[in-house]
Protein backbone atom coordinates (compact mmCIF):
# COMPACT_ATOMS: atom_id res chain seq x y z
CA UNK A 1 0.00 0.00 0.00
CA UNK A 2 1.45 3.37 -1.05
CA UNK A 3 0.80 6.92 0.10
CA UNK A 4 -1.26 8.57 -2.66
CA UNK A 5 -2.73 11.93 -3.65
CA UNK A 6 -6.02 11.21 -1.82
CA UNK A 7 -4.09 10.70 1.43
CA UNK A 8 -2.28 13.99 0.88
CA UNK A 9 -5.52 15.90 0.33
CA UNK A 10 -7.09 14.43 3.47
CA UNK A 11 -4.20 15.78 5.53
CA UNK A 12 -4.26 19.11 3.68
CA UNK A 13 -7.99 19.54 4.32
CA UNK A 14 -7.57 19.14 8.09
CA UNK A 15 -4.58 21.49 8.34
CA UNK A 16 -6.11 24.13 6.06
CA UNK A 17 -9.34 24.06 8.06
CA UNK A 18 -7.37 24.69 11.26
CA UNK A 19 -5.41 27.56 9.68
CA UNK A 20 -8.60 29.15 8.33
CA UNK A 21 -10.50 28.87 11.62
CA UNK A 22 -7.67 30.10 13.86
CA UNK A 23 -8.20 33.88 13.39
CA UNK A 24 -11.99 33.52 13.38
CA UNK A 25 -12.26 31.55 16.61
CA UNK A 26 -9.22 33.23 18.15
CA UNK A 27 -10.71 36.67 17.58
CA UNK A 28 -14.03 35.56 19.06
CA UNK A 29 -12.31 34.14 22.15
CA UNK A 30 -10.34 37.36 22.64
CA UNK A 31 -13.55 39.41 22.60
CA UNK A 32 -15.10 37.04 25.15
CA UNK A 33 -12.20 37.42 27.59
CA UNK A 34 -12.07 41.18 27.14
CA UNK A 35 -15.77 41.39 28.02
CA UNK A 36 -16.78 42.68 24.58
CA UNK A 37 -19.89 41.96 22.54
CA UNK A 38 -19.80 38.74 20.50
CA UNK A 39 -22.03 36.83 18.11
CA UNK A 40 -23.89 35.14 20.97
CA UNK A 41 -23.87 37.85 23.67
CA UNK A 42 -27.65 38.40 23.63
CA UNK A 43 -28.21 34.74 24.42
CA UNK A 44 -25.21 33.88 26.57
CA UNK A 45 -24.56 37.06 28.56
CA UNK A 46 -27.78 36.63 30.61
CA UNK A 47 -26.70 33.04 31.39
CA UNK A 48 -23.29 34.31 32.49
CA UNK A 49 -24.88 36.93 34.77
CA UNK A 50 -27.30 34.38 36.22
CA UNK A 51 -24.34 32.14 37.09
CA UNK A 52 -22.68 35.00 38.95
CA UNK A 53 -25.88 35.81 40.84
CA UNK A 54 -26.51 32.20 41.90
CA UNK A 55 -22.87 31.59 42.85
CA UNK A 56 -22.33 34.91 44.60
CA UNK A 57 -19.45 35.84 42.27
CA UNK A 58 -18.43 39.51 42.13
CA UNK A 59 -17.68 39.93 38.43
CA UNK A 60 -15.37 42.93 38.75
CA UNK A 61 -13.33 41.79 41.76
CA UNK A 62 -9.86 40.53 40.86
CA UNK A 63 -7.36 38.25 42.60
CA UNK A 64 -3.59 38.14 43.00
CA UNK A 65 -1.85 34.97 41.84
CA UNK A 66 -1.98 33.24 45.23
CA UNK A 67 -5.73 33.86 45.63
CA UNK A 68 -6.26 32.66 42.07
CA UNK A 69 -4.24 29.49 42.77
CA UNK A 70 -6.22 28.79 45.95
CA UNK A 71 -9.58 29.19 44.19
CA UNK A 72 -8.42 26.93 41.35
CA UNK A 73 -7.16 24.26 43.75
CA UNK A 74 -10.32 24.22 45.86
CA UNK A 75 -12.54 23.97 42.80
CA UNK A 76 -10.55 21.07 41.36
CA UNK A 77 -10.46 19.16 44.66
CA UNK A 78 -14.26 19.37 44.94
CA UNK A 79 -14.63 18.06 41.39
CA UNK A 80 -12.25 15.19 42.16
CA UNK A 81 -14.18 14.13 45.27
CA UNK A 82 -17.53 14.35 43.45
CA UNK A 83 -16.45 12.11 40.55
CA UNK A 84 -14.79 9.58 42.85
CA UNK A 85 -17.92 9.23 44.98
CA UNK A 86 -20.16 8.92 41.90
CA UNK A 87 -18.09 6.00 40.63
CA UNK A 88 -17.90 4.20 43.97
CA UNK A 89 -21.69 4.40 44.51
CA UNK A 90 -23.06 4.33 40.96
CA UNK A 91 -25.06 1.11 41.34
CA UNK A 92 -27.31 2.86 43.89
CA UNK A 93 -27.86 5.94 41.71
CA UNK A 94 -30.29 6.59 38.83
CA UNK A 95 -29.59 6.49 35.06
CA UNK A 96 -28.03 3.05 35.23
CA UNK A 97 -30.30 0.94 33.01
CA UNK A 98 -27.69 -1.76 32.47
CA UNK A 99 -27.18 -2.25 36.23
CA UNK A 100 -23.44 -1.56 36.21
CA UNK A 101 -21.73 -2.23 39.55
CA UNK A 102 -19.62 0.14 41.64
CA UNK A 103 -15.96 0.57 40.72
CA UNK A 104 -12.96 -0.17 42.95
CA UNK A 105 -11.50 2.68 45.00
CA UNK A 106 -8.27 2.76 43.02
CA UNK A 107 -10.05 2.91 39.66
CA UNK A 108 -12.31 5.68 41.01
CA UNK A 109 -9.23 7.55 42.26
CA UNK A 110 -7.42 7.20 38.94
CA UNK A 111 -10.43 8.26 36.86
CA UNK A 112 -11.36 11.19 39.10
CA UNK A 113 -7.78 12.49 38.95
CA UNK A 114 -7.68 11.82 35.22
CA UNK A 115 -10.73 13.90 34.36
CA UNK A 116 -9.91 16.63 36.87
CA UNK A 117 -6.49 17.12 35.26
CA UNK A 118 -7.82 17.10 31.68
CA UNK A 119 -5.94 13.82 31.07
CA UNK A 120 -8.92 11.52 30.56
CA UNK A 121 -6.79 8.43 30.90
CA UNK A 122 -9.10 5.40 31.04
CA UNK A 123 -8.14 2.09 32.60
CA UNK A 124 -11.60 0.71 31.71
CA UNK A 125 -14.17 0.54 28.92
CA UNK A 126 -16.76 3.21 29.50
CA UNK A 127 -19.73 1.30 28.12
CA UNK A 128 -19.17 -1.65 30.49
CA UNK A 129 -17.93 0.17 33.59
CA UNK A 130 -19.79 3.46 34.02
CA UNK A 131 -23.47 4.40 34.24
CA UNK A 132 -25.04 7.19 32.20
CA UNK A 133 -25.11 9.38 35.31
CA UNK A 134 -21.35 9.05 35.86
CA UNK A 135 -20.66 9.61 32.17
CA UNK A 136 -22.68 12.84 32.14
CA UNK A 137 -22.66 14.37 35.64
CA UNK A 138 -19.14 13.18 36.38
CA UNK A 139 -16.98 12.85 33.28
CA UNK A 140 -18.99 15.13 30.98
CA UNK A 141 -18.96 18.00 33.47
CA UNK A 142 -15.25 17.57 34.12
CA UNK A 143 -14.63 17.72 30.37
CA UNK A 144 -15.95 21.27 30.47
CA UNK A 145 -14.43 22.52 33.71
CA UNK A 146 -10.97 20.96 33.30
CA UNK A 147 -10.62 22.56 29.86
CA UNK A 148 -11.86 25.86 31.27
CA UNK A 149 -9.31 25.61 34.09
CA UNK A 150 -6.49 25.34 31.56
CA UNK A 151 -7.84 28.34 29.67
CA UNK A 152 -8.05 30.34 32.90
CA UNK A 153 -4.37 29.71 33.71
CA UNK A 154 -3.41 30.78 30.19
CA UNK A 155 -5.35 34.03 30.68
CA UNK A 156 -3.54 34.74 33.95
CA UNK A 157 -0.13 34.34 32.30
CA UNK A 158 -1.23 36.57 29.43
CA UNK A 159 -2.31 39.27 31.89
CA UNK A 160 0.98 38.93 33.75
CA UNK A 161 2.83 39.63 30.52
CA UNK A 162 0.65 42.54 29.43
CA UNK A 163 -0.08 44.40 32.69
CA UNK A 164 2.26 46.90 34.33
CA UNK A 165 3.09 47.03 38.06
CA UNK A 166 -0.07 45.30 39.18
CA UNK A 167 -0.91 42.40 41.44
CA UNK A 168 -4.44 41.84 40.09
CA UNK A 169 -4.62 39.04 37.53
CA UNK A 170 -8.34 38.53 37.02
CA UNK A 171 -10.93 36.40 38.77
CA UNK A 172 -10.79 32.60 38.49
CA UNK A 173 -14.56 32.22 38.77
CA UNK A 174 -15.20 34.79 36.04
CA UNK A 175 -12.60 33.26 33.71
CA UNK A 176 -14.01 29.79 34.32
CA UNK A 177 -17.60 30.92 33.71
CA UNK A 178 -16.84 32.88 30.56
CA UNK A 179 -14.85 30.02 29.06
CA UNK A 180 -17.65 27.54 29.65
CA UNK A 181 -20.64 29.77 28.81
CA UNK A 182 -19.31 31.69 25.82
CA UNK A 183 -16.79 29.26 24.36
CA UNK A 184 -17.17 25.61 25.25
CA UNK A 185 -20.97 25.33 25.53
CA UNK A 186 -21.89 26.85 22.13
CA UNK A 187 -19.05 25.14 20.27
CA UNK A 188 -19.81 21.76 21.86
CA UNK A 189 -23.54 22.17 21.13
CA UNK A 190 -22.86 22.73 17.43
CA UNK A 191 -20.35 19.88 17.30
CA UNK A 192 -22.78 17.50 19.02
CA UNK A 193 -25.48 18.30 16.47
CA UNK A 194 -23.04 17.67 13.63
CA UNK A 195 -22.01 14.33 15.14
CA UNK A 196 -25.62 13.24 15.66
CA UNK A 197 -26.29 14.09 12.01
CA UNK A 198 -23.55 11.59 11.12
CA UNK A 199 -25.09 8.83 13.22
CA UNK A 200 -23.27 9.16 16.55
CA UNK A 201 -25.55 7.67 19.20
CA UNK A 202 -27.33 10.02 21.66
CA UNK A 203 -30.06 8.50 23.83
CA UNK A 204 -30.89 7.11 27.28
CA UNK A 205 -31.97 3.66 26.07
CA UNK A 206 -31.01 0.40 27.73
CA UNK A 207 -28.41 -1.71 25.96
CA UNK A 208 -29.73 -3.77 23.04
CA UNK A 209 -29.05 -7.48 22.58
CA UNK A 210 -28.65 -8.34 18.90
CA UNK A 211 -28.13 -11.59 17.02
CA UNK A 212 -25.19 -11.57 14.62
CA UNK A 213 -25.08 -13.19 11.18
CA UNK A 214 -23.33 -16.19 12.74
CA UNK A 215 -26.16 -16.52 15.28
CA UNK A 216 -24.16 -15.27 18.28
CA UNK A 217 -25.56 -12.83 20.85
CA UNK A 218 -23.98 -9.36 20.98
CA UNK A 219 -24.74 -6.46 23.32
CA UNK A 220 -24.96 -3.10 21.56
CA UNK A 221 -24.26 -0.24 24.00
CA UNK A 222 -26.39 2.90 23.92
CA UNK A 223 -26.24 6.21 25.76
CA UNK A 224 -25.71 9.98 25.50
CA UNK A 225 -22.44 9.68 23.59
CA UNK A 226 -22.49 12.55 21.05
CA UNK A 227 -22.73 15.27 23.71
CA UNK A 228 -19.69 13.93 25.56
CA UNK A 229 -17.67 13.24 22.39
CA UNK A 230 -18.16 16.83 21.23
CA UNK A 231 -16.67 18.38 24.35
CA UNK A 232 -13.99 15.73 24.81
CA UNK A 233 -12.59 16.58 21.38
CA UNK A 234 -13.01 20.36 21.54
CA UNK A 235 -11.75 20.58 25.13
CA UNK A 236 -8.63 18.48 24.45
CA UNK A 237 -9.94 15.97 26.95
CA UNK A 238 -9.74 12.66 25.10
CA UNK A 239 -10.89 9.38 26.46
CA UNK A 240 -14.20 8.19 25.15
CA UNK A 241 -17.75 7.17 25.90
CA UNK A 242 -16.75 3.78 24.48
CA UNK A 243 -13.61 1.85 25.35
CA UNK A 244 -12.11 1.91 21.86
CA UNK A 245 -12.85 5.63 21.46
CA UNK A 246 -13.26 6.81 17.89
CA UNK A 247 -12.62 3.36 16.45
CA UNK A 248 -16.15 2.50 17.62
CA UNK A 249 -18.75 2.94 14.85
CA UNK A 250 -21.22 4.44 17.36
CA UNK A 251 -18.66 7.14 18.23
CA UNK A 252 -17.16 7.71 14.79
CA UNK A 253 -19.42 6.26 12.08
CA UNK A 254 -18.49 8.14 8.87
CA UNK A 255 -15.55 9.82 7.09
CA UNK A 256 -17.14 13.19 7.88
CA UNK A 257 -17.40 12.43 11.60
CA UNK A 258 -13.76 11.36 11.45
CA UNK A 259 -12.79 14.64 9.75
CA UNK A 260 -14.78 16.76 12.22
CA UNK A 261 -13.28 15.04 15.22
CA UNK A 262 -9.71 15.29 13.92
CA UNK A 263 -10.15 18.99 13.21
CA UNK A 264 -11.70 19.52 16.65
CA UNK A 265 -8.63 17.97 18.32
CA UNK A 266 -6.51 21.09 17.80
CA UNK A 267 -9.05 23.74 16.77
CA UNK A 268 -9.40 25.71 20.01
CA UNK A 269 -5.78 25.16 21.04
CA UNK A 270 -4.62 26.58 17.69
CA UNK A 271 -7.04 29.50 17.96
CA UNK A 272 -5.58 30.35 21.38
CA UNK A 273 -2.39 31.54 19.67
CA UNK A 274 -4.37 34.23 17.88
CA UNK A 275 -6.23 35.05 21.09
CA UNK A 276 -2.86 35.59 22.78
CA UNK A 277 -1.76 37.96 20.02
CA UNK A 278 -4.91 40.03 20.37
CA UNK A 279 -4.75 40.19 24.17
CA UNK A 280 -1.14 41.39 24.22
CA UNK A 281 -1.83 43.71 21.24
CA UNK A 282 0.69 41.99 18.98
CA UNK A 283 -0.82 39.58 16.47
CA UNK A 284 2.67 38.88 15.11
CA UNK A 285 3.57 37.23 18.43
CA UNK A 286 0.51 34.99 18.14
CA UNK A 287 1.28 34.01 14.55
CA UNK A 288 4.91 33.31 15.48
CA UNK A 289 3.75 30.81 18.10
CA UNK A 290 1.25 29.30 15.67
CA UNK A 291 3.97 28.91 13.03
CA UNK A 292 6.38 27.22 15.47
CA UNK A 293 3.68 24.79 16.61
CA UNK A 294 2.54 24.01 13.07
CA UNK A 295 6.12 23.51 11.86
CA UNK A 296 6.81 20.94 14.59
CA UNK A 297 3.49 19.23 13.88
CA UNK A 298 4.25 18.88 10.16
CA UNK A 299 7.75 17.52 10.85
CA UNK A 300 6.45 14.91 13.30
CA UNK A 301 3.58 13.94 11.01
CA UNK A 302 5.93 13.54 8.04
CA UNK A 303 8.28 11.30 10.03
CA UNK A 304 5.40 9.22 11.34
CA UNK A 305 3.92 8.71 7.86
CA UNK A 306 7.35 7.85 6.45
CA UNK A 307 7.88 5.26 9.17
CA UNK A 308 4.43 3.73 8.71
CA UNK A 309 4.58 3.47 4.91
CA UNK A 310 8.17 2.26 4.57
CA UNK A 311 8.82 -1.43 3.95
CA UNK A 312 8.77 -3.65 7.02
CA UNK A 313 11.53 -6.23 6.28
CA UNK A 314 10.08 -8.74 8.73
CA UNK A 315 6.63 -8.76 7.09
CA UNK A 316 7.72 -7.90 3.57
CA UNK A 317 5.37 -4.91 3.09
CA UNK A 318 4.60 -1.46 4.43
CA UNK A 319 1.51 0.34 5.75
CA UNK A 320 0.30 -2.65 7.75
CA UNK A 321 -3.43 -2.59 8.54
CA UNK A 322 -3.23 -4.54 11.81
CA UNK A 323 -4.62 -2.30 14.56
CA UNK A 324 -5.44 0.52 12.15
CA UNK A 325 -8.85 2.02 11.35
CA UNK A 326 -9.87 -0.14 8.38
CA UNK A 327 -12.78 2.14 7.42
CA UNK A 328 -10.61 5.23 6.97
CA UNK A 329 -7.18 3.84 6.09
CA UNK A 330 -3.64 4.03 7.40
CA UNK A 331 -3.18 7.76 6.74
CA UNK A 332 -6.14 8.75 8.91
CA UNK A 333 -4.92 6.48 11.70
CA UNK A 334 -1.44 8.01 11.61
CA UNK A 335 -2.77 11.57 11.27
CA UNK A 336 -5.05 11.03 14.28
CA UNK A 337 -2.17 9.58 16.34
CA UNK A 338 -0.03 12.66 15.67
CA UNK A 339 -2.84 15.16 16.24
CA UNK A 340 -4.08 13.56 19.45
CA UNK A 341 -0.60 13.40 21.00
CA UNK A 342 0.19 16.93 19.83
CA UNK A 343 -3.05 18.32 21.23
CA UNK A 344 -3.00 16.70 24.68
CA UNK A 345 -6.24 15.01 23.70
CA UNK A 346 -5.67 11.29 24.05
CA UNK A 347 -8.59 9.96 22.01
CA UNK A 348 -7.67 7.37 19.38
CA UNK A 349 -9.16 5.82 16.25
CA UNK A 350 -6.52 3.06 16.02
CA UNK A 351 -4.32 0.99 18.32
CA UNK A 352 -1.14 2.96 19.02
CA UNK A 353 0.62 -0.23 20.07
CA UNK A 354 0.19 -1.41 16.46
CA UNK A 355 1.96 1.60 14.97
CA UNK A 356 5.43 1.02 13.57
CA UNK A 357 8.14 1.42 16.26
CA UNK A 358 9.14 4.90 15.10
CA UNK A 359 5.52 6.05 14.64
CA UNK A 360 4.75 4.95 18.19
CA UNK A 361 7.95 6.64 19.32
CA UNK A 362 6.94 9.89 17.60
CA UNK A 363 3.59 9.81 19.41
CA UNK A 364 5.58 9.55 22.64
CA UNK A 365 7.97 12.35 21.70
CA UNK A 366 5.04 14.64 20.89
CA UNK A 367 3.99 14.30 24.53
CA UNK A 368 7.55 14.41 25.88
CA UNK A 369 8.06 17.82 24.29
CA UNK A 370 5.68 19.15 26.94
CA UNK A 371 2.40 18.93 25.02
CA UNK A 372 3.15 22.30 23.42
CA UNK A 373 2.50 21.40 19.76
CA UNK A 374 -0.80 23.24 20.19
CA UNK A 375 -1.39 21.14 23.31
CA UNK A 376 -4.51 21.27 25.44
CA UNK A 377 -6.97 24.16 25.47
CA UNK A 378 -5.10 26.85 27.38
CA UNK A 379 -2.58 24.33 28.71
CA UNK A 380 -0.69 24.16 25.42
CA UNK A 381 -0.30 27.93 25.38
CA UNK A 382 0.93 28.35 28.94
CA UNK A 383 3.29 25.41 28.42
CA UNK A 384 4.62 26.99 25.22
CA UNK A 385 5.01 30.38 26.92
CA UNK A 386 7.23 28.74 29.55
CA UNK A 387 9.47 27.59 26.71
CA UNK A 388 9.32 31.07 25.18
CA UNK A 389 10.53 32.63 28.44
CA UNK A 390 13.27 30.00 28.71
CA UNK A 391 14.33 30.69 25.11
CA UNK A 392 14.42 34.44 25.73
CA UNK A 393 16.60 33.87 28.79
CA UNK A 394 19.04 31.62 26.90
CA UNK A 395 19.16 34.03 23.97
CA UNK A 396 19.85 36.93 26.30
CA UNK A 397 22.77 35.07 27.89
CA UNK A 398 24.19 34.31 24.44
CA UNK A 399 24.30 37.98 23.39
CA UNK A 400 25.15 39.40 26.82
CA UNK A 401 21.90 41.34 27.35
CA UNK A 402 19.33 41.28 30.11
CA UNK A 403 16.61 38.97 28.78
CA UNK A 404 13.27 40.66 28.06
CA UNK A 405 9.96 39.36 26.78
CA UNK A 406 7.22 41.79 25.77
CA UNK A 407 9.06 44.53 27.66
CA UNK A 408 9.32 42.54 30.91
CA UNK A 409 12.77 41.66 32.26
CA UNK A 410 13.24 37.94 32.82
CA UNK A 411 15.20 37.40 36.02
CA UNK A 412 16.33 34.52 38.22
CA UNK A 413 13.07 34.24 40.15
CA UNK A 414 11.04 33.67 36.97
CA UNK A 415 13.56 31.25 35.50
CA UNK A 416 13.53 29.07 38.62
CA UNK A 417 9.75 28.71 38.33
CA UNK A 418 10.01 28.12 34.56
CA UNK A 419 12.57 25.35 35.03
CA UNK A 420 10.37 23.69 37.64
CA UNK A 421 7.39 23.81 35.26
CA UNK A 422 9.37 22.48 32.29
CA UNK A 423 11.29 19.70 34.07
CA UNK A 424 8.69 18.42 36.57
CA UNK A 425 6.87 16.24 33.97
CA UNK A 426 10.22 14.93 32.65
CA UNK A 427 11.37 13.80 36.10
CA UNK A 428 7.95 12.29 36.81
CA UNK A 429 7.94 10.22 33.61
CA UNK A 430 11.42 8.78 34.15
CA UNK A 431 11.02 8.02 37.86
CA UNK A 432 7.65 6.29 37.58
CA UNK A 433 8.69 4.37 34.45
CA UNK A 434 11.79 3.12 36.27
CA UNK A 435 9.64 2.12 39.26
CA UNK A 436 7.28 0.14 37.01
CA UNK A 437 10.03 -1.88 35.31
CA UNK A 438 11.82 -2.84 38.53
CA UNK A 439 8.79 -3.97 40.52
CA UNK A 440 6.76 -7.17 40.11
CA UNK A 441 3.51 -5.18 40.17
CA UNK A 442 4.67 -3.06 37.24
CA UNK A 443 6.05 -5.94 35.20
CA UNK A 444 2.85 -7.95 35.69
CA UNK A 445 0.96 -5.55 33.46
CA UNK A 446 3.21 -5.89 30.42
CA UNK A 447 1.59 -7.16 27.24
CA UNK A 448 4.96 -7.58 25.49
CA UNK A 449 8.55 -8.24 26.47
CA UNK A 450 11.71 -6.53 25.24
CA UNK A 451 11.82 -2.97 23.86
CA UNK A 452 8.10 -2.89 23.08
CA UNK A 453 7.35 -3.73 26.71
CA UNK A 454 9.49 -0.78 27.80
CA UNK A 455 7.65 1.40 25.28
CA UNK A 456 4.31 0.36 26.81
CA UNK A 457 5.40 1.57 30.26
CA UNK A 458 7.19 4.67 29.01
CA UNK A 459 4.18 5.65 26.88
CA UNK A 460 1.77 5.21 29.82
CA UNK A 461 3.64 7.51 32.20
CA UNK A 462 4.43 9.98 29.42
CA UNK A 463 0.72 10.16 28.62
CA UNK A 464 -0.16 10.57 32.30
CA UNK A 465 2.42 13.23 33.15
CA UNK A 466 1.68 15.03 29.87
CA UNK A 467 -2.06 14.98 30.70
CA UNK A 468 -2.72 13.35 27.34
CA UNK A 469 -4.62 10.14 28.10
CA UNK A 470 -3.82 7.99 25.07
CA UNK A 471 -2.17 4.60 25.58
CA UNK A 472 -0.54 1.74 23.75
CA UNK A 473 -3.45 -0.33 25.02
CA UNK A 474 -1.44 -3.53 25.37
CA UNK A 475 -0.46 -2.63 28.96
CA UNK A 476 -2.87 -3.92 31.65
CA UNK A 477 -3.30 -0.91 33.93
CA UNK A 478 -6.48 -1.54 35.92
CA UNK A 479 -4.54 -2.56 39.02
CA UNK A 480 -3.92 -0.74 42.27
CA UNK A 481 -0.25 -0.18 41.32
CA UNK A 482 -0.89 1.44 37.96
CA UNK A 483 -4.06 3.27 38.97
CA UNK A 484 -2.31 4.94 41.91
CA UNK A 485 1.06 5.69 40.27
CA UNK A 486 -0.50 6.93 37.04
CA UNK A 487 -2.89 9.08 39.08
CA UNK A 488 0.04 10.64 40.95
CA UNK A 489 1.84 11.26 37.65
CA UNK A 490 -1.24 13.07 36.33
CA UNK A 491 -1.42 15.29 39.42
CA UNK A 492 2.24 16.26 39.17
CA UNK A 493 2.00 16.78 35.41
CA UNK A 494 -0.91 19.18 35.88
CA UNK A 495 -0.28 21.16 39.04
CA UNK A 496 3.54 21.20 38.99
CA UNK A 497 3.11 23.32 35.85
CA UNK A 498 0.04 25.35 36.79
CA UNK A 499 1.44 26.71 40.06
CA UNK A 500 4.80 27.79 38.55
CA UNK A 501 2.88 29.45 35.69
CA UNK A 502 0.74 31.39 38.18
CA UNK A 503 3.85 32.39 40.16
CA UNK A 504 5.60 33.60 36.99
CA UNK A 505 2.48 35.58 36.04
CA UNK A 506 2.39 37.21 39.48
CA UNK A 507 6.07 38.18 39.29
CA UNK A 508 5.82 39.59 35.76
CA UNK A 509 2.64 41.56 36.42
CA UNK A 510 4.40 43.57 39.12
CA UNK A 511 7.23 44.69 36.84
CA UNK A 512 7.63 47.80 34.75
CA UNK A 513 7.43 47.50 30.99
CA UNK A 514 10.64 48.63 29.30
CA UNK A 515 10.29 50.21 25.85
CA UNK A 516 11.82 48.32 22.92
CA UNK A 517 15.22 49.53 21.72
CA UNK A 518 17.54 48.79 18.82
CA UNK A 519 19.21 46.10 20.90
CA UNK A 520 15.97 44.32 21.88
CA UNK A 521 15.87 40.75 20.60
CA UNK A 522 12.73 40.40 18.49
CA UNK A 523 10.50 37.56 19.62
CA UNK A 524 8.04 37.74 16.74
CA UNK A 525 10.51 36.79 14.01
CA UNK A 526 11.16 33.55 12.14
CA UNK A 527 14.64 33.41 13.72
CA UNK A 528 13.14 33.34 17.20
CA UNK A 529 10.68 30.64 16.09
CA UNK A 530 13.60 28.47 14.96
CA UNK A 531 15.47 28.99 18.24
CA UNK A 532 12.28 28.25 20.17
CA UNK A 533 11.79 24.96 18.33
CA UNK A 534 15.42 24.04 18.99
CA UNK A 535 15.05 24.66 22.73
CA UNK A 536 11.86 22.58 22.83
CA UNK A 537 13.58 19.64 21.14
CA UNK A 538 16.74 19.92 23.25
CA UNK A 539 14.88 20.04 26.56
CA UNK A 540 12.19 17.55 25.56
CA UNK A 541 13.61 15.00 23.16
CA UNK A 542 17.20 14.81 24.44
CA UNK A 543 16.07 14.39 28.04
CA UNK A 544 14.41 11.14 27.05
CA UNK A 545 16.90 9.96 24.41
CA UNK A 546 18.42 7.15 26.55
CA UNK A 547 14.96 5.76 27.35
CA UNK A 548 13.82 6.10 23.74
CA UNK A 549 16.98 4.34 22.58
CA UNK A 550 16.06 1.27 24.61
CA UNK A 551 12.42 1.38 23.53
CA UNK A 552 11.12 2.43 20.10
CA UNK A 553 14.54 3.11 18.53
CA UNK A 554 15.89 -0.33 19.47
CA UNK A 555 12.65 -1.95 18.35
CA UNK A 556 12.97 -0.19 14.98
CA UNK A 557 16.56 -1.39 14.55
CA UNK A 558 15.54 -4.95 15.39
CA UNK A 559 12.70 -4.72 12.88
CA UNK A 560 15.08 -3.50 10.17
CA UNK A 561 17.31 -6.49 10.89
CA UNK A 562 14.26 -8.69 10.34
Amino acid sequence: MDFNIADFFQILMVLMAVVAMTPILGGYMARVFQGEQTWFSRILRPLEKLTYRISGIQEHEEMNWKQYAWALLCFNVIGFIFVMLLMMFQQYLPLNPHGIANTSWHLAFNTAVSFMTNTNWQAYSGESTLSYLVQMAGLGVQNFVSAATGMAVFLVLTRGLSRRQMTALGNFWVDLTRTIVHMLLPFAFVMALLLVSQGVVQNFDAYVTATTVEGAQQILPQGPAASQIAIKQLGSNGGGFFGVNSAHPYENPTPWSNFLQMMALILLAAASTYTFGVLIQSRRQGWMLFSAMMAILIVMLSLSLWSEYRLNPFIGQGALMEGKETRFGVTNSVLWSVLTTSASNGSVNAMHSSLSPLSGGIAMVNMMLGEVIFGGVGAGMYGMLLFVILTVFISGLMVGRTPEYLGKKIEAKEIIWVVVGVLAPCVTILIFSALAIITPEGLAGLGHQGPHGLSEVLYAYTSAAGNNGSAFGSLSVNTSFYNVTLGLAMLIGRFAIIFPVLAVAGNLAGKKMAPASSGTFKTDSSLFAVILCAVIFIVGALTFFPALSLGPILEHLLMVRG
